[in-house]
This record gives structure tokens, sequence and C-alpha cells, in this order.
């Protein structure tokens, strides 16, 4: 094993799987000492997606520095109100997985979470999924639809029953490296095993009492689209079986191993918990509305500069709601992130 760079895929506390993407042969690795990113306290320094430096170190390889990040998603820690937890790093898009019921939406933690997107410059696609379990709701369902997609988002239906919409997500997620990311019970599991059937994240159960998923992820980990999963115990310079190193004179393994070829792939998904809470971080309340593109396109109409869009006369944002321009939920979740319930700050 060589020092170099690579990302992590995977995220168990201490301990990490590393990958030279775009190629998959993931490798072991531990973070020794305190590794502190700038400007950011948070519970987990180093998180899946991350680029980072490494030494090996007794055959492991020993993360020494994670590298700039491109954009991130980050959350307030519910249980440590004054941390954040930095779900994934180097994202090229976050799938928000929801269902209409079962378990019932909550626009406040979507909204939350796009409004996290907006801020730290990932591209977010929504995914409403579990269409077939509610035919009757189609109004409900084109309403929604065209809450979002007016906005500027994107917006699949799925259903993991009859594979409507699962052609195009594949699709969409079949380069760059996107977040999968949802509340409890929403089906995004299924979703991802419906994508690539070699994956294998367990399917939630929906929990008929509470009417909320019981959780079936509790580690963070990336999986390649359209390729094995697949941990070697040797590096991933040498690929060769059983962590034996290549001959000095030539490109051989020893005793007759043979090279792991570089496996192909269609794209990487990161897999996470589902979530319960969704706060946001590092915002002011005068700054939320820069993030609601559609009161931020708006709101330079406003008399008063800056307006909270609440109490202040003139606001071309309320006369927009009024108008039926912007929907009265956005406008409510909006709200809700004002007042902060004192959950998550």
């Amino acid at each position: 094993m060589k020092p170099g760079e690579a990302i992590v895929v995977k995220n168990a506390g201490s301990h990490f799987m590393l990958s030279r993407l775009p190629e998959w042969n993931p490798f072991p690795a531990i973070m020794r000492g305190k590794i502190r990113l700038e400007d950011t306290e948070s519970t987990n320094p180093i998180a899946v997606g991350d680029r980072v430096s490494y030494v090996p170190e007794d055959d492991i390889a020993v993360i020494t520095e994670v590298l700039e990040r491109k954009n991130y998603m980050i959350r307030k820690s519910t249980n440590l109100s004054r941390q954040n937890h930095v779900i994934a790093a180097n994202l090229d898009r976050a799938v928000i997985v929801v269902s209409l019921y079962l378990p019932e939406i909550k626009l406040p933690f979507l909204d939350r979470v796009l409004v996290t997107c907006e801020v730290y410059g990932v591209k977010p696609v929504i995914v409403l999924n579990k269409i077939d379990l509610y035919p009757e709701a189609a109004e409900e369902i084109e309403y929604f639809v065209d809450v979002y997609t007016k906005i500027g988002y994107k917006v699949l239906k799925t259903s993991c029953k009859t594979g409507e919409g699962i052609d195009e997500l594949r699709r969409i997620c079949s380069e760059g490296v996107s977040l999968f990311s949802g509340e409890s019970g929403v089906g995004k599991s299924s979703i991802i095993k419906a994508l690539d059937p070699s994956l294998s994240p367990r399917i939630a159960q929906i929990s008929l009492a509470h009417l909320q998923g019981r959780h079936t992820t509790s580690l963070y980990e990336m999986y390649p689209l359209g390729a094995s999963v697949k941990a070697e115990k040797g590096d991933a310079d040498d690929g060769c079986p059983d962590g034996g190193q290549k001959s000095d004179a030539g490109d051989g393994c020893p005793e007759g191993g043979e090279k792991e070829p570089a496996r192909q792939h269609n794209g990487f998904i990161i897999d996470t918990p589902g979530l319960r809470g969704f706060g946001l971080v590092d915002l002011e309340k005068e700054e939320i509305a820069l993030y609601f593109p559609e009161m931020l396109r708006v709101g330079r109409k406003c008399f008063f500069t800056p307006c909270t869009h609440t109490h202040e006369p003139d606001c071309a944002v309320k006369e927009a709601i009024e108008k039926g321009e912007i929907s009265p939920e956005r406008y409510n979740s909006y709200l809700g992130m004002l007042e902060e319930d004192g959950k998550f700050r």
C-alpha cells in the first residue's frame, strides 16, 4: 500500500472504507487523532463522499487529512443541539424521497432539506414514492408536483411495485454521486434496490402502530450502481486477492493470483439512515427567505428591505400568496423555520 488520496465510501464511526473513484475497490481505513475542518463544528469530521489523504500503517490506511469539499449536506444533531452532523459531501445531487401517506408527508421536513440544498450548493431531486398505494389521491399528487415543479425543482413520481419512474431515476443517478435521504418508512431502501437489485439495504416494514418506518440503515454508505459491492483485503493499488502485493519484477500477483480488474459503474449512491428531523445550520432568520426560490424572485418587489414577509406592509410575497402564486404550505414551512421550535437550535 502506498500513500494516496481516496473517497470515503463507508462511515462506521471510527472505521471507514475508502475507494479511488471512479474505480470501485474498497479498502479499510481508520482515523487516528483529531481531524478538524475549518468553520465547521461537527460531530463527524469525516463524512461519506469526502476526499481524504491517507498513509499506510500496519496494513491499513490511516486518514491524515480531509480535502476541501465542493459541497455537503448538513443538519443539526437533535441530541447535541450545539453541534452539527455532516450527512455527506461532494455530491452531484440529493434525492429526497417522500410519500404522500404511510407515512404521511411532512412538508416542513422536505422544505428544510430543500433550503439546506440551496444553502450548500446541492442540486435536489424530489421523489414522491408509493404512488400506487393511493390512486384516489390523484389531485393531491398533481398539486404537490405542480407546487414544486413551478418553483424549479425536479419531481419524480415512483412506485417500486409498478416500476413507474424507476427508469428515469436510474438515468438521473447514472452519473456522479447521489445522496438518498428521507424520513423513515418512505421506501428509500426499496427504491435503491429497484434501481439495482444487486444492492442489499434491508427493506423497512412500516410500523402500523406509529405509521413510521423502523430504521433499516444504521451506517452511512456509498454503493456503485451497476457494479458488485465487494471489499478487498488487499490494497486497491495492487488489486491482488487476499492482500497480496505485486512483485517488483512485474505486474503479476503472488502464487498465481490474478489482478482484480477495475469495476465498471453507472454512478454512485449514498444511502443514509431514515431521518426524523432536520435542523437548519448556520442560517440567520433574515436569510431564510433567500433560499426559497419563489420568495427570492418575488421578494425584490417588497417595499421594505430586508423584509421578513410576516408583518411588513406592501409585502410582495404576501401578495403573491393571496394571488395563489406562492403555495400557502411553503409559506407555512417558512414561518416554522423563522420560529424554530427549539428542538434543533
